[in-house]
């Protein structure tokens, strides 16, 4: 079997309850791919790195790994760094297949989900449903 995984990449911040919603985000997404390893990952300040969850992902048998950046845009991090990282990766673990997403705020779909959610405040409806 072709094991696959998805990895929800982000920042990272030094407070612990900032990964709080990208902790939910991955609940939310496991429940809905039970054949696939949904973990996350980040780039600086928190743990796993996107480096070390790969090596994890790796010595698991992974075979191919999607990497979801959840960044609402695609500033120096999503553009340069990311594919920094991601070059290296593939350089480390050859026998892995990478892809890579847009920044999820750069999808038509999200960007519409989050105006929905701000109409909602002013419409008087309560946020989140």
């Amino acid at each position: 079997m072709n094991k696959k995984a998805l990895i929800l990449f982000a920042h990272g911040a030094r407070a612990a309850s900032w990964a709080e919603p990208f902790e939910r985000l991955r609940g939310i997404t496991q429940a809905r791919l039970a054949d696939v390893d949904v973990s996350l990952a980040f780039l600086e300040l928190m743990s796993p790195r996107l480096p070390e969850r790969v090596a994890e992902l790796a010595a698991a048998g992974v075979a191919e790994v999607a990497v979801v950046p959840v960044f609402l845009g695609q500033g120096g991090h999503v553009l340069r760094d990311l594919p920094l990282m991601l070059d290296e990766l593939r350089a480390a673990y050859p026998a892995i297949r990478f892809s890579v997403a847009e920044a999820v705020g750069e999808n038509p779909a999200v960007l519409n989900a989050i105006a929905d959610y701000c109409i909602g405040t002013v419409a008087g409806a309560p946020p989140g449903g």
